[in-house]
């Protein structure tokens, strides 16, 4: 089935064959992603359209020598196939299988670790420099989607890459707009001549020799270079790109494999920063994909069939977030809604498509979508932007500067906090306790379970204030949904079940698990209380002081990390209460990083289940760990 493509190791073996081998090469790389990708999961539509410029790429340039730097790594699979894991593919964002991005600990091919959006320019850039001042010819080669082009950060690259003038290719894989065969061809055919090295060469001569006409030559000369650059403006959209600084060569079809080697071989000739437009179709070659390439971007591992008919999962809590979201902005006109390119992962279409002027999505520009959240709550309306906890890393001198610092009510709906499962490292969400709850004025919040999430969205818009309410990935817990939304009082956490022999604080999606635990704790003689503390900040110390002189043993659980997390909050809460007496263990995200896998597999390695947290509380109990509020801060 793939003769071709079992034959390839490696870039050297690419290159091994001859260019008319490389289509039937294209079709044999499409049929085996469609083959593994439903199986793993991953992302589908979006590497289905990269084929052709993948197989180019590593059949004109010399990785690893040669630079190439995926932006995002959605693109990226063909990449990972030709260089080395075609065997290992089958466990890609598999526990402890290869990484479904780009990863320079998995391959000298991978020349810089991505996950987020829009930073292949730059860091092309920085190795284009460092060949500089190295005297190396290598070549560097960013790959950016135009959806990754509309993160400011590319732009601020692009900027300095044109200021600089360094030996920087710049790939921009458009897969959003349509391409006729007579512009394509035309494009395609202007291309490779004004990349030709006799064009170029006849170019400069002529410039030449216009400009040395006495009295009138310069005149001419302007007037030449304004009417090529006319004729190339009318003909491709390069203006832009060129007023930045770079040689604009485009735009050429993505999926005519003759056309890219012959303009990649004169491209990778040229001086400079250069701009190489190429139209792909996401989801080429899977018709369902192309006609539905939204659909098909993140496809789930398909499932083992069942004798008997699979029980429906309960809600995610993605989708309870935006069927709340309807149902206040019903009531309330007020209430807005931003994304940052996620509508579906967000949940929102359905509020977007009640309320198509009340939505706004941003494209992958985190940063701006805040201040923009901002500027709507100075003016009296409720904003909720709805971002993933990792992606929100990226705005956090706006949530600081333009949201805190100013007393905005802005809602930050932070998606998939805690541990996203098979995205890996990049994905999971954290971190966002850590960097959120020392900054003044903000609430922080996490429900037990989706029926919570309901009425916390709704205290959170009502409250007057900045607040990030995060919510883990996946399905909820399959608990009944209120139909009338109460808004929570602030600060107040509640007691669920009461015992004398130590106090399990819990938060988010940890309270739970945390009531298992205290149920298989309970078969062992050990009666421990469970304390869901619903708010990070402002924490409510008058339940968890008590708690501690109570019990005089605290467990803290949290899904995210334990440096500066929700146990630290409570650490200081002890010591500043000066209840050094009592014992506190944390249980939390170590300081790592942590790989992918299923959420249930990475909880259980954390000890975040509930087998994990009994452990643990019966351990801390026989005194084998635990530590007093006054040595942690001491420490």
């Amino acid at each position: 089935m793939y003769r071709l493509l079992s034959k390839i190791n490696g870039p050297d073996d690419l290159k091994k064959l001859d260019a008319e081998e490389l289509t039937p090469l294209a079709e044999e790389v499409r049929a085996f992603l469609l083959e593994t990708v439903p199986r793993t999961g991953g992302h589908l539509a979006s590497n289905l359209g990269a084929v052709e410029l993948t197989i180019a790429l590593h059949y004109c340039f010399d990785s690893p020598k040669d630079k190439i730097i995926w932006d995002v790594g959605h693109q990226a699979y063909t990449h990972k196939i030709l260089t080395g894991r075609r065997d290992s593919f089958h466990t890609q964002r598999c526990y402890k299988g290869i990484s479904g991005f780009p990863k320079r600990a998995e391959s000298p091919h991978d020349a810089f670790g991505v996950g987020h959006s829009s930073t292949s320019i730059s860091a092309g850039l920085g190795m284009a420099v460092a060949q500089g001042l190295k005297e190396d010819a290598a070549r560097i080669i960013s790959v950016i989607g135009d959806g990754s082009l509309t993160g400011g950060m590319a732009f601020e690259a692009l900027n300095q890459a044109g200021h600089l003038k360094k030996n920087l290719i710049v790939v921009l894989n458009d897969n959003e707009m349509s391409i006729s065969k007579n512009v394509g061809a035309l494009s395609s055919f202007i291309s490779r001549k004004m990349t030709g090295g006799y064009y170029r060469s006849l170019k400069k001569e002529m410039e030449a020799l216009m400009a040395n006409i006495p009295a009138i030559g310069g005149n001419i000369l302007h007037f030449a270079k304004k009417a090529e650059n006319s004729l190339k403006g009318f003909l491709t959209p390069g203006t832009l790109f060129e007023g930045l600084g770079f040689e604009y060569v485009g735009p050429i079809a993505g999926h005519d494999l003759p056309t890219l080697l012959g303009v990649l071989e004169n491209v990778k000739r040229l001086e400079g920063p250069i701009l190489l437009h190429v139209m792909t179709k996401k989801g080429k070659g899977y018709p369902p994909a192309e006609t539905m390439p939204d659909k098909f971007h993140g496809v789930a591992p398909t499932k083992p069939a069942s004798a008997s008919p699979a029980k429906l999962p309960p809600p995610s809590y993605t989708s309870v977030f935006g069927n709340t979201m309807v149902k206040l902005g019903e009531i309330d006109p007020k209430i807005l809604a931003i994304t940052a390119a996620m509508p579906d992962g967000t949940g929102l279409t359905p509020f977007a498509e009640r309320f198509p002027d009340r939505f706004f999505d941003v494209g992958i520009a985190e940063q701006h979508a805040l201040t923009f959240a901002a500027g709507l709550a100075v003016e009296g309306f409720r904003p909720v932007a709805a971002i993933y906890s990792t992606f929100t890393q990226r705005a956090y001198d706006q949530v600081f500067h333009d949201v805190c610092l100013q007393k905005l009510p802005v809602t930050l709906a932070l998606d998939r906090a805690g541990l996203v499962g098979d995205d890996g490292p990049t994905h999971h969400g954290s971190f966002d306790i850590s960097y959120l709850r020392h900054l003044p004025e903000l609430t922080v919040m996490a429900p037990k379970d989706e029926n919570e999430l309901q009425h916390m969205l709704k205290t959170a818009l009502y409250s007057g204030r900045p607040i990030s309410l995060r919510y883990p990935r996946g399905a909820g817990f399959g608990v009944p949904l209120d139909q009338e939304l109460q808004e929570l009082p602030i600060g107040k956490g509640e007691l669920l079940i009461d015992g004398g022999d130590l106090t399990i604080v819990a938060i988010g999606s940890t309270v739970h698990p945390a009531l298992e635990a205290a149920a298989q704790l309970r078969q062992k003689g050990i009666f421990a209380a469970v304390v869901n503390a619903r708010f990070i900040k402002p924490i409510d110390s008058e339940l968890i002081l008590a708690e501690a002189k109570k019990t005089g043993c605290l467990v803290t659980v949290e899904e995210n990390a334990l440096l500066g997390g929700f146990g630290s909050a409570v650490l200081e809460l002890l010591s500043d209460a000066g209840l050094n007496a009592v014992r506190i263990k944390r249980i939390g995200i170590p300081d790592r990083f942590i790989e992918q896998g299923t959420q249930a597999q990475l909880r259980a390695d954390l000890g975040l289940d509930a087998a994990g947290i009994a452990a643990t509380c019966e351990a801390f109990l026989k005194g084998e760990s635990g530590t007093s509020p006054q040595l942690a801060v001491v420490k």
